[in-house]
């Protein structure tokens, strides 16, 4: 018997020796292309907060540390006026989560000392900080009360742990076992933090001059997302009933009384309820949240409601787009709705009455893998007008800081993190495309990156590459996964199918209870489209995605010989097991499939990859983290496995300490890109026929 190793990230990368587009020429000038190792000099911008005077923007500039291999964050400083902008504070450490004091002299942020977080604050005069304090948890969601005297956070309190025994004393100097874990939770691991430990998440107050934080709720529900409605009352998001771990999108805001620590309810529907955002004068609360109807996707909606959680109005019913971020004008007169709008993040003024005017689209360029749509706003008042600060996102390059008035006008960028290196590479231009789904027609949004010698000739290898989520959606933004496809000749299409969120409740709910399904036709039809085109070769097609995108490529190549190889990554193959096993298993079974897959296997099997394996011809590649909990790391063996027995070509790569988001470090998502396209570079035909030339 031919035994087989497992192949992981280093062992597969010998299979990217040539790359698809340039194996024709060793002598291949790489200079202006988009490499590998260009991943380390790219350079973003997230999270802008505008000072209440609106003269000073405070961002985390992020950069890759290539001997850390970490992204890191620091905090700079841009006068709005001039433009000029200096680093904030020294270079020692990452620092993130910049929020200015009510009256704009100090400036909170999160950071580290000495290996354990830490919550500091920076006075703007003299560019002194001090450490509020040090944390063994780290503190998040930090926040000012009106009166600058204190800081509301959230910070996770360790809980008791159960147990049906006490162990034996072990005799002095014996090495025992470590004792065992007892688990009595629904939800007992979670992406990105494994096992987790018995506890919750709670809300602290400390004085912003320094001191002990103070505990001001508890319980074994975790709450969060605190607001300060006055310098007395916290308002705080989360879940109190016996049985929240069955229902795991349903939350309340309540009023917590800091004289007392008395907790009242303001909200009681059947839904989610968050994001609290007290007015200015504290008289209005505005809020986001639904009706649950157990379906796998909801948009949340924005509403009013007086202080004491009477008269709940929704704002702007007729408003199609779903708030993604929302906060007040200074004056309280309107308030700033950041929503998801056909690929891109566009910002609109909602006055009260729920009148829309929109002031400045093309938000995003944060995520720096994946062309996703993530961006952020603040708002201050600067004169007559309000004055915004928000990331700018472009095709060639990641977000930028930008601020325009609320009335839309002096729209300006004020950095250009990467005018040291991109602007002398050869950067794909993106192409906007729309087609109609060959299911019924619906009209379907895509982008396609081209190499830089582009021609449409029929000749070039092409590669669909799908979003996860699969609510979520994809933008004519920067990412360096699409940027070096193309840099490797690749032109690299990727789509917003039915399912997608960004263009109405009725698209994304498309997709409710049929996932995969008909968002199959319409990546087809785009990829059918394309070729009609003459832009790609149609015995050079690949096809690739992650998460959501992992389960319809396995999907695909269940319906489809048209792929000459494809990429599964962190997938889910088996409705099954994930509603049995994953983080979010209970959301699989009450919203998604809404079945047990005790009584009903069948309504989980029949969206299932693994169910259709034995139609799967195409060389397919599996890769997923080994700390992945959200499609764990069963999911994709599940399909090596399958694919293994049924004599498909294959190989699985498991990426050491990778949570679901596998792109988190830069060597991870050099290693995943390139891996991929080694991978497709095996089965390209052209290539097969390159090396059949040499050969002879």
């Amino acid at each position: 018997m031919k035994l087989h190793r497992i192949a992981t990230a280093a062992s597969v990368a010998a299979l990217m020796a040539v790359s698809p587009a340039f194996a024709d020429s060793d002598a291949a000038d790489t200079s202006k292309r988009f490499t590998a190792e260009r991943v380390f000099d790219v350079e973003y911008a997230t999270d802008p907060q505008i000072s209440p005077d609106g003269r000073t923007i405070v961002y985390v500039r992020h950069s890759m540390d290539q001997m850390t291999d970490r992204d890191t964050g620091h905090l700079w400083a841009i006068d709005v006026e001039t433009g000029t902008q200096r680093p904030l504070l020294g270079a020692n450490g990452s620092a993130g989560a910049p929020r200015w004091s009510p009256d704009g002299s100090r400036l909170l942020f999160s950071t580290s000392e000495n290996g354990k977080p830490a919550l500091k604050i920076v006075y703007m005069d003299t560019g002194l900080s001090y450490s509020l304090a040090q944390f063994d948890e780290a503190p998040s969601g930090a926040t000012w009360s009106p009166d600058g005297k204190n800081i509301a956070f959230s910070m996770f309190v360790p809980g008791e742990k159960p147990g049906f025994a006490t162990a034996p004393k072990q005799p002095k100097g014996a090495k025992w076992s470590d004792p065992v874990k007892v688990i009595d939770d629904l939800t007992f691991r979670f992406d990105g933090q494994g096992y987790l430990e018995d506890g919750s998440d709670q809300v602290f107050v400390l004085p912003a001059e320094g001191g002990s934080p103070r505990q001001v709720t508890e319980g074994e529900a975790a709450m969060g997302g605190a607001a300060w409605l006055d310098n007395d009352t916290l308002l705080v998001s989360g879940n109190l009933a016996e049985d929240r771990d069955m229902d795991p999108v349903e939350t309340e805001i309540y009023a917590v009384e800091l004289s007392d620590l008395s907790i009242t309810p303001l909200t009681s529907r059947d839904g989610p309820d968050h994001s609290a955002l007290p007015s200015p004068d504290g008289q209005t609360i505005a809020f986001r949240g639904y009706d649950d109807e157990l379906k796998s996707y909801q948009q949340n909606k924005l509403y009013l409601m007086d202080a004491d959680g009477s008269n709940v109005r929704e704002l702007a019913p007729d408003f199609t787009g779903s708030p993604d971020q929302v906060r007040w004008a200074p004056d309280g007169k309107s308030l700033f709705v950041l929503f998801e709008d056909h690929g891109v993040l566009t910002l609109n003024e909602a006055d009260l009455q729920g009148g829309m005017t929109q002031v400045v689209t093309n938000i995003g360029g944060t995520s720096i893998g994946r062309p996703y749509a993530g961006g952020s706003f603040s708002v201050a008042k600067n004169g007559r007008r309000e004055q915004i600060a928000y990331t700018a996102g472009f095709a060639d390059r990641p977000a930028e800081i930008g601020t325009i008035r609320s009335d839309s006008r002096d729209n300006r960028i004020l950095t250009d993190l990467n005018a040291d290196v991109l602007p002398y590479l050869d950067m794909s231009p993106i192409e906007e495309i729309k087609v109609a789904s060959s299911h019924d027609g619906l009209e379907i949004e895509a982008w396609v990156a081209l190499p830089p010698d582009f021609k449409a000739d029929g000749s070039f290898p092409l590669i669909l590459e799908i979003h996860g989520g699969p609510f979520s959606m994809y933008g004519p933004f920067f990412a360096s996964e699409i940027q070096r496809y193309a840099a490797e000749g690749y032109v690299t299409v990727y789509v917003n199918p039915r399912g997608s969120t960004g263009y109405g409740e009725d698209f994304a709910q498309a997709i409710d209870r049929a996932y995969p399904g008909y968002d199959y036709d319409d990546l087809m039809s785009v990829v059918d489209d394309l070729v009609a085109r003459n832009y790609a070769d149609p015995d050079r097609l690949f096809v690739t995605g992650g998460s959501g995108g992992g389960i319809l490529t396995a999907w695909i190549v269940t319906k489809t010989d048209k792929f000459a190889a494809a990429a599964s990554v962190k997938p889910v193959i088996n409705w099954m097991t994930m509603a049995m096993a994953s983080d979010i298993s209970q959301y699989v079974r009450r919203h998604w499939i809404r079945e047990d897959p005790w009584t009903n296997p069948e309504a989980f099997l029949k969206l299932s990859p693994i169910s259709y394996v034995d139609k799967v011809v195409t060389p397919t590649l599996v890769m997923v983290g080994e700390e992945d909990w959200r499609t764990p790391t069963w999911e994709a063996e599940q399909f090596y496995t399958a694919l293994k027995m049924n004599d498909v070509e294959t190989a699985l790569i498991r990426v050491p300490g990778s949570p679901h988001y596998i792109a988190g470090r830069p060597s991870r998502l050099i290693a995943k890109t390139d891996n991929i396209m080694g991978w497709f570079a095996k089965f390209d035909p052209a290539k097969a026929e390159s090396d059949s030339e040499t050969d002879e």
